[in-house]
């Protein structure tokens, strides 16, 4: 494998936020993404401290870093569970999906909606 030496590049992620929220329009499309932000920075977290690049993980996946980079970007592309699989095991993860219960009132809706449509 070439000589792949990771360069991590600083970012301060509350700054980012702190500025990013005077944005018209900012906070509700990041609630919209936040689960997907919380997995791409345990993506991230995960990689970096292997210290691979996104070329290494391509290669321990089998696949282009152009992928690599597309599966650690938000709101862009659903990775398959098959592919989240192999980044976890490429970075030394196991993938773990769990379904948590919702509030109370949630469920309380869910099934109010249930049965007015006859269920």
């Amino acid at each position: 494998m070439a000589d792949l030496k990771y360069q991590p590049v600083p970012h301060d992620h509350e700054s980012f936020l702190k500025n990013a929220r005077k944005r018209k329009g900012f906070r509700k499309a990041y609630k919209e993404l936040e689960e997907e932000y919380v997995l791409i920075r345990e993506m991230l977290a995960a990689r970096s401290m292997l210290g691979l690049t996104q070329e290494a993980v391509a290669v321990l996946m089998g696949t282009t870093k152009s992928a690599v980079s597309r599966l650690e970007t938000a709101g862009k592309h659903t990775p398959s569970l098959t592919t989240l699989k192999k980044y976890a095991q490429a970075v030394g993860c196991r993938l773990e999906i769990r379904l948590v219960p919702d509030s109370y009132a949630t469920r309380k809706r869910i099934r109010g909606r249930m049965e007015s449509a006859g269920h």
